[in-house]
């Protein structure tokens, strides 16, 4: 039996030497230096700069608070892809926003702790609250704090138990640029034993690649 002929993007379509049509040029675009150097950082820290591309389009979205067809025009100058390559990353993963979205971030944990515990509800809830507001509100998969269910992260800090009263007074708090549920934040819950001046940091979501048994 003959073999299928290789497809030859297999082989040479993700060589680091090979400039790929239709990638800008960095003086048409305008990169910002902070931008710029932030990217060719990230690159250098990869043997392929493809790799660097999910903190690339952060770097962008850090900066624009969404990404931006502009930015991801700079991102993909500085990187020497095509926009559309980093486009095709960004509409992949919920974190990257191809839309402007609110100025304040609010992520309700739907996975299955928080979601026996009322997480969709609680997603209603600060969905209704935060109508009209410049606020953007979304379900997340898994935040990694399942001993907080039902929790949410605002603005990068965890919330919970939260019960759907809660959301309410949270948008108030935020809208208000009050603090935000300071009973309800990790950053303010002292561990057993503790005076209760110190702030326990909140966990970080656990690696996308982690399994099971690593994240228990």
């Amino acid at each position: 039996m003959s073999e299928l002929p290789l497809d030859p993007a297999l082989t040479t379509g993700r060589e680091a030497d090979r400039e790929a049509v239709g990638v800008p040029e960095l003086h048409e675009v305008g990169c910002p230096d902070e931008l710029r150097e932030e990217i060719e950082r990230l690159v250098g820290l990869y043997p392929d700069r493809h790799s660097a591309s999910i903190p690339a389009l952060w770097a962008v979205q850090e900066r624009y608070g969404w990404c931006a067809p502009e930015g991801i025009r700079q991102a993909a100058a500085v990187m020497r892809v095509t926009p559309a390559y980093l486009e095709g990353v960004a509409t992949f993963y919920d974190m990257l926003h191809t839309e402007p979205v609110g100025s304040h971030k609010v992520l309700v944990c739907t996975n299955i702790s928080c979601w026996m515990a009322g997480g969709d509800g609680l997603l209603d809830a600060f969905r209704a609250a935060a109508e009209g507001e410049d606020v953007y509100v979304s379900g997340f998969e898994c935040l990694g704090a399942c001993d907080i269910a039902p929790m949410a992260s605002i603005d990068g800090r965890y919330f919970g138990p939260l019960g759907d009263t809660d959301a309410a007074t949270a948008i108030e708090q935020i809208v208000a640029d009050h603090e935000v549920l300071p009973d309800k934040s990790l950053l303010r819950r002292p561990l057993a034993g503790d005076s209760g001046a110190e702030s326990r940091p909140h966990p970080a979501p656990p690696d996308a690649g982690a399994s099971e048994r690593d994240r228990r």
